[in-house]
């Protein structure tokens, strides 16, 4: 599925190159932005040019359409929007992120989505403004997907079960808020796309690297059996054991499948738990937590631009997307958890030697005690979780990061 998809949507994105260079001659955008600056220029506006002056910009410009871009940079917007998973063309996402391992999905999730998003805050920035404005502007489409993306991830996210699919859902709420900031276009809305585009893209990080992590932890645990007649009934309750032991070490796939899988995991391992709280209700909005700070930012931008309703519907969808995020957070910390220890590994004590050139280097003693998360984990975990909590302490360097960002980037 999305082989096809993408192929699909590089499909529309080529066309839409093709039509541009056909109408236009060129696919620079700065020679873009210089086209749509002038084809709009009326010949009254100019009564003072000379009769040859006239006529050389008639010849010039008879040939063009006010139109031509707008309609090329839509089709090539629908090929975008494929591949950031925006709505009304999301459908292919919750799937191919509950299919690929939890690694994948973190890179489709993240990396696939972050060159487009630049590519796209630059095509809006060359092409979407002029001296004289239109009626119709291909940041329409923008707009337009930033309302649907707002909805479907909120509403539809509430019936997920799946955790991968759940994320997915949030992701194309969050696609509303960037596309929102990206529709506006201003100075003000350019640097709360870049700051939101960086805190979420961290956050987004480090929830999956924690489910990864919760993952990798729940290996030495096996799911209780209920206690059943169980001189009756060994045979059946040794089966159902090891289906679900089986289930629970999904390692063709990923550990953690079901949100129902992190039930009482605050018992296991409290750490874990308390740094994907703090992530999820950064996602939420919470205050003084960063994704607070940008959805504030991208509010402030469209209310300051006039768009009161869009600006409503971003706080509302915020607001009910907590739903599906207290929900995790509410299985983590208010269940007693369905785990224990699986008592093979209890039991086990063995010896293991690390040889190097045939001569043994190192004895160690396998036990419980042995089972840790890898330093790279446990130190990406830390570092972006206190990133998120302790940003309302130094919220002037990253805000002036983005600030200088969009002043090299664009000049404004």
């Amino acid at each position: 599925m999305y082989f096809l998809l993408g192929g699909l949507s590089s499909c529309f994105i080529l066309l839409s190159t093709g039509l541009l260079y056909a109408n236009t001659g060129t696919t620079n955008l700065d020679s873009l932005y210089i086209i749509t600056s002038i084809h709009k220029i009326s010949l009254d506006e100019y009564s003072n040019l000379s009769v040859a002056g006239l006529e050389n910009l008639s010849s010039l410009l008879y040939w063009y359409e006010s139109y031509y871009i707008d309609i090329s940079l839509l089709i090539m917007s629908v090929g975008f929007l494929f591949k950031v998973s925006a709505a009304p063309f999301h459908f292919w996402s919750p799937d191919v992120y509950d299919a690929i391992p939890t690694v994948v999905t973190t890179f489709v999730a993240i990396i696939a989505k972050i060159s487009i998003f630049v590519f796209l805050l630059e095509l809006v920035h060359y092409t979407s403004k002029s001296f004289f404005e239109s009626d119709f502007t291909w940041t329409l489409s923008l707009f337009i997907s930033s309302l649907l993306s707002l909805i479907v991830g909120t509403i539809v996210g509430l019936t997920q079960k799946r955790i991968k699919r759940l994320f997915a859902f949030s992701t194309i709420s969050h696609v509303g808020f960037l596309f929102l900031g990206l529709s506006i276009h201003t100075i003000e809305s350019t640097e709360a796309f870049i700051f939101y585009l960086i805190q979420y893209s961290v956050s987004n990080l480090n929830v999956f690297v924690l489910i990864l992590a919760i993952g990798y932890s729940l290996y030495s645990y096996v799911y209780k059996v209920k206690e059943r007649n169980l001189k009756e009934n060994d045979i059946i309750s040794d089966k159902i054991e090891n289906s679900k032991t089986e289930d629970l070490n999904a390692k063709d796939n990923s550990p953690i499948q079901l949100i129902d899988q992190l039930k009482g995991y605050w018992y296991i391992n409290p750490i874990l738990s308390i740094s994907l709280a703090i992530t999820l209700f950064s996602f939420a909005g919470i205050p003084s937590l960063i994704g607070f700070f940008g959805k504030q930012m991208i509010l402030s931008a469209a209310i300051d631009n006039g768009y009161i309703f869009m600006s409503l519907v971003a706080i509302l969808t915020s607001v009910i997307s907590a739903v599906y995020y207290l929900e995790i957070i509410k299985q983590i910390f208010f269940y007693k958890p369905d785990y224990e220890l699986n008592t093979e590994i209890i039991d086990f004590k063995g010896d293991s030697l690390i040889v190097e050139k045939n001569v043994v280097v190192k004895k160690l003693i396998i036990n419980m005690e042995n089972i840790v998360l890898s330093s790279s984990l446990s130190l990406t975990i830390s570092i972006i979780t206190l990133l998120i909590t302790l940003f309302i302490f130094i919220p002037e360097n990253l805000i002036n990061l983005t600030n200088i960002l969009a002043i090299i980037l664009f000049n404004i």
